[in-house]
């Protein structure tokens, strides 16, 4: 600022002003000798003066903020979209279209002029120019991702006067919660998912989970996991959409943010038994499981009694996994790694689980974190 600059300038300017040049050479030295502890000082104050101007918080410096978007779409690589346009592809955001509500953020399905279906992620308004630049960076690192689990990320909407939006693809199959709730109708007929297939998404999700966590620099968490943010493309294979772009600090995430995913894939584990029960929280999912009930919680869909025995063992063995998620992921006492292990290990017991092995190779682009998901369970030692 002009500022910081005059105080900076100032001592030069007396030094100048008060030793002539026809001033004796030791005079001149006395003066300098005064006035270069003035000067140091002043250099001080001008840097402390500098770092010291922030922005208010929750306030936006327009000018800027225009400018960093500027820099934003010459750099992006994903397609830039108009908050009117999303706006008229859902309705102006109409409940109806809603599709998740979560942490403050909402996903909404809608359609462009196109003719594409699209799922449309609301974030969290930005509250400085600082959130805004780390939605943008969190953005440009999904869009980078191209793997057969992860929903293709279309584009975004980035404007300082509204909250970010994040556009995914959004296949014609509707969400895992809509499959496991019974809402998703295919010609007028209401589709329940049976037990391989529920099996078969849950190793999914949790391997595409570990694989973003441990085989990315940095990692990337999901911090939202829901069955609403589970896309179902037209083989019933997982899309992970509704990833939560916030600033969280990376340093300490073994202990603070991994426990989020594992804690929310424990609770979706349940939602995958319980299904169209819709219980209203997993508590007493737990109790039923702990009293040795499971069958007055399993979807009646999969109608447990007439499952063969190999079907309610495995069943058994889901509940509880999904229990030691819910009690030791809150404490990093359990990777998504391990949850990742145990269901891939199940998937290959199962009679139709003969295509597991290929479904992992085009999973895992990491050949030692391969091995580790492929270990059997009772040969590591998982807490």
């Amino acid at each position: 600022s002009n500022f910081a600059i005059k105080l900076y300038v100032f001592p030069f300017y007396i030094f100048f002003r008060i030793c002539p040049r026809r001033l004796s050479r030791e005079y001149a030295y006395y003066r300098a000798g005064i006035l270069c502890p003035v000067l140091i000082v002043a250099s001080l104050a001008t840097l402390f003066y500098l770092l010291k101007r922030k922005e208010k918080p929750g306030m936006f410096d327009s000018e800027q903020a225009y400018y960093h978007n500027i820099s934003f779409r010459k750099a992006c690589r994903t397609r830039l979209f108009s908050h009117h346009e999303l706006e008229q592809a859902t309705n102006g955001f109409e409940e109806n279209k809603k599709l998740m509500q979560c942490n403050n953020t909402a996903m909404f399905s809608g359609v462009l002029g196109d003719g594409s279906h699209v799922a449309i992620h609301k974030l969290s308004k930005c509250e400085n120019e600082n959130d805004m630049l780390q939605v943008m960076s969190q953005i440009e690192v999904l869009s980078s991702i191209l793997h057969r689990n992860v929903a293709s990320i279309l584009g975004c909407c980035v404007d300082s006067n509204y909250a970010p939006l994040v556009i995914y693809e959004y296949p014609a199959n509707g969400t895992l919660e809509d499959h496991l709730h019974q809402k998703f109708e295919n010609k007028g007929q209401k589709l329940g998912l049976d037990w391989y297939r529920r099996l078969n998404i849950a190793t999914e999700i949790a391997s595409t989970i570990a694989l973003l966590q441990y085989d990315k620099s940095p990692p990337i968490f999901h911090h939202n996991l829901k069955s609403s943010c589970i896309f179902l493309d037209d083989d019933l294979s997982v899309k992970i959409a509704g990833f939560g772009l916030v600033n969280y600090d990376y340093t300490n995430c073994e202990n603070r943010i991994c426990k989020n995913d594992v804690y929310d894939i424990g609770v979706m584990l349940l939602e995958i038994i319980y299904g169209s029960n819709q219980l209203d929280s997993p508590t007493l999912a737990l109790k039923k499981i702990r009293d040795g009930k499971i069958e007055e919680i399993v979807d009646p869909v999969l109608d447990y009694h007439e499952q063969p025995h190999y079907c309610q063992e495995q069943i058994q063995i889901i509940a509880d996994l999904a229990t030691r998620c819910l009690l030791f992921g809150a404490d990093g006492k359990m990777g998504m790694v391990d949850v990742a292990r145990e269901l891939v290990h199940l998937n290959k017991e199962s009679v139709d689980g003969g295509n597991v092995k290929l479904v992992l190779e085009e999973t895992f682009s990491n050949s030692s974190l391969l091995q580790m998901i492929s270990m059997s369970p009772d040969s590591m030692n998982v807490p």
